[in-house]
Formats: C-alpha cells, structure tokens, sequence
C-alpha cells in the first residue's frame, strides 16, 4: 500500500459531499439495520414482559428505554460522524451491524426457547455489553485512525 493509499483510508470526507460506494451502501445497510433492530428488540422485550401485571407498566418504560439505549446512540454516533475518518466510520457501521444481529439473536433465544425462566436479566446485560462493545471499538478505531494519518503527515513532511 502506498502513503497516498494510508492517506485515504484516514481521510475525512467533506461535509457536503454526500458518501458514496462502498462506504455509503454500508452506511445504508447499517442504517437500516439499526432501526429493525430497535423495534424488533423492542418488542421482543414487550413480548418477554407480557405476563407481567399491569401494575408494574412503569418498569417495562424503563426496559424499554434501556434496551433501545444503544441503538439511539449507534444512531447518534452516526449524525456525528461526518467528519470521522473513514476508518472508525466503516467502524462504527459494522459495529451497528454486528450489534444488531447479536442483540436479536439473543433477545430472540430468550424469548422463544421452551424454558419458562426469567429473561429480565439478559434485557439488562445486553445493552451494557453493546454499551461497552460501542466505546471499546469506535475507540480503538479511532485511535488507530488518529495514528495512522499522524504517520501519513509525518511521512509526507520528509
């Protein structure tokens, strides 16, 4: 790889330039995800707490705003990140991706396995793993983003 080619890969894109190729299809993918990922989470967390009684509704608020906790900040993360270099963006979407589909997955076996134990403990877990899965990555991502173009300028003044 040449450093023109390091270069790009940190680059940042122009904030009118609208994405496109690769990284905007990933973006829309990403995008679409997150979304049916909300709602599909959302309701299977409603349909886990549906025997629940009445009375304790307010509980199911604050699942429920927990739970789609980590979509609303994928969603976030991405309004933001315009100006991130392309890297912690392609990041950041395969994060959404990856999140989304393990999230599912997991609230789904909770919910449709035969046994009749109680799956409030993992709607707890879940969203801090992801909590925990966005800053680590998007992190690291960033920071080796941030080293790369450091070495790139550096190369490049010589």
């Amino acid at each position: 790889m040449s450093i023109n080619g390091c270069r790009e890969m940190g680059s940042k894109v122009s904030p009118g330039r609208p994405e496109g190729g690769f990284l905007g299809h990933l973006r829309t993918v990403a995008l679409t995800a997150v979304v049916a990922g909300a709602g599909g989470s959302l309701g299977l967390m409603l349909w886990a707490g549906r025997r629940n009684p009445s009375r304790i509704w307010f509980l199911l608020v604050l699942f429920a705003i927990w739970v789609l906790s980590p979509f609303m900040a994928l969603l976030l993360a991405n309004m933001v990140s315009k100006r991130w270099s392309v890297i912690t963006r392609v990041t950041l979407h395969c994060v959404m991706l990856v999140l989304t589909l393990g999230s599912l997955a997991i609230y789904g076996y909770v919910v449709l396995r035969p046994t009749g134990s109680k799956p409030a403990f993992v709607f707890l877990v879940v969203p801090l793993g992801s909590w925990l899965l966005i800053a680590i990555v998007v992190s690291i991502a960033a920071l080796i983003s941030g080293r790369l173009s450091r070495r790139v300028d550096g190369a490049s003044r010589v």
